[in-house]
């Protein structure tokens, strides 16, 4: 328990600090590290070292010295060698190595939708700062004499009020049509609707995309009419895609492009947030901006309640916007993803090869040091040792049952041979002590659990 506290009291600070200390206290309670009592806390701090901690080279290095010791405990106190190294190499890969794996996959997968809210509060934040000084600007350039009458004075304050919200538009609406004015451009240039909506995907929203019919071929010749329409429709499908995710965050958004003969349209419907947030309001100052923008083109706009949800529609004419029909996909994987995804498939190809690897050897040694019972019978005490080699197999056991054997004669070397070749049970086996060149002693070693009437039953059998 102190242990398991310490690891806890360090899990945050220095995760493979507390992976260390539960994989420490696995290999003291059993050389093959797998323990019922600390098996599901060796699970979560492997979980949580992906989690928090940002560099793979600090679990890897832990995982070598974990696997590492634990190879030197079972060599040198290990009963069974073979068996137990595979118990160990497959605790450590799916009760260590697969966790870790996941807390790195969803740590990076919070990362870029936290990188994203970040950067657009940040962008709103300037945008805001821009707007306030153009309006002290013009209402400081609008100033009247303190002497003025009040007559005066109330059309003053009418003029002011009516240029400060004319400006407000007109900046909103070349801050639509002038991507080139902004700051800080929210989105790469050159961007497309369908890149606009997988960059949107790839940081957490559940954005769709579906495209609509197929748009004319947009003639390369042109110029003008098609570049506005195509900024604009990006714009409001960022506008759209941005309130969905601040105002309904969890609800699924579909993004709708469809082509026509004299121009291109961008729906945008959100369904019901996931958890309760307020709805967008439809005279937001972002959709009112874009509301005048689309008019100004000869365009239209709409931007309302949609079902339970809410739904944004601009129609832009002009020149069409080519839109490639693609199947529906889901979200794709950012880099971060797919190198983690990468990883659970080498570890995993890795596992199944050394899972496969270690039982095959285990699998070879124990059928390779059978003494078959009727040879064991033929054998007699006082026979010389070559004539006892005819008999004898390749190998005798690497982990012989001493503990259940009885005591061998004074200064022979006893060997151990396994009665059957049934795997990963305890089986009987058969001991020859050999000293001075002659078989002195051949003892029957009954299997775990067996005793008195059992170990009668395997010399009759071996008779």
């Amino acid at each position: 328990m102190a242990v398991l506290t310490a690891a806890v009291a360090v899990s945050r600070r220095l995760p493979p600090a507390a992976f260390v200390l539960v994989a420490a206290l696995s290999l003291a309670a059993a050389p093959a590290l797998f323990t019922v009592s600390y098996g599901p806390a060796l699970g979560v701090c492997a979980l949580l070292l992906g989690l928090r901690a940002g560099r793979a080279r600090p679990a890897v290095l832990c995982f070598a010295a974990v696997g590492c010791a634990g190879t030197a405990r079972i060599v040198l106190t290990g009963v069974d060698p073979a068996p137990e190294w595979l118990v160990m190499t497959g605790t450590l890969l799916f009760g260590c190595v697969f966790p870790w794996l996941g807390g790195r996959y969803w740590r990076q997968s919070r990362e870029p939708a936290e990188a994203g809210w970040l950067r657009a509060a940040r962008l709103e934040d300037e945008a805001a700062l821009a707007e306030e000084r153009a309006r002290l600007r013009e209402r400081a350039r609008l100033q009247v004499a303190p002497g003025l009458g009040d007559e005066h004075r109330a059309a003053a304050a009418g003029l002011r009020a009516a240029a400060a919200d004319a400006t407000d538009r007109l900046h909103r609406i070349i801050g639509v049509l002038r991507e080139d004015d902004e700051a800080a451009p929210l989105s790469p240039a050159g961007e497309t609707l369908e890149q606009l909506v997988a960059r949107a995907a790839e940081s957490g929203l559940p954005v769709r995309w579906e495209p609509g019919g197929r748009a004319p071929a947009a003639d390369p010749h042109a110029a003008g009419p098609g570049e506005v329409a195509e900024r604009l429709l990006h714009r409001v499908a960022r506008e759209a895609l941005t309130n969905a995710a601040r105002h309904a965050p969890g609800a699924p958004v579909v993004v709708a492009v469809t082509g026509h003969a004299a121009g291109t349209s961008v729906t945008v419907t959100n369904g019901r947030p996931a958890q309760d947030a307020s709805r967008p309001p439809g005279g937001g100052t972002g959709l009112l901006g874009l509301r005048a923008a689309v008019t100004s083109v000869g365009g239209e706009f709409e931007a309302g309640a949609h079902g339970e949800g809410f739904r944004v529609r601009a129609y832009v004419p002009g020149q069409p916007v080519a839109v490639r029909p693609v199947r529906p996909a889901r979200a794709p994987f950012s880099h971060a993803r797919r190198r983690v995804a990468a990883g659970l498939g080498a570890a995993a190809g890795v596992g199944v090869v050394l899972v496969g690897a270690a039982f095959g050897w285990y699998a070879y040694v124990e059928t390779h040091s059978v003494l078959e019972p009727a040879a064991y019978a033929e054998l007699r005490v006082g026979a010389p040792a070559a004539e006892a080699e005819r008999v004898l197999p390749g190998r005798d056991v690497n982990d012989p049952p001493e503990e259940r054997a009885p005591a061998p004669p004074a200064g022979a070397d006893c060997r151990y041979y396994r009665a059957s070749g049934e795997l990963f049970v305890s089986v009987a086996h058969f001991r020859l002590c050999f000293d001075g060149g002659r078989l002195v002693a051949k003892d029957v070693v009954p299997g775990a659990g067996l005793s008195g009437e059992g170990r009668e039953e395997h010399e009759e059998f071996a008779r």
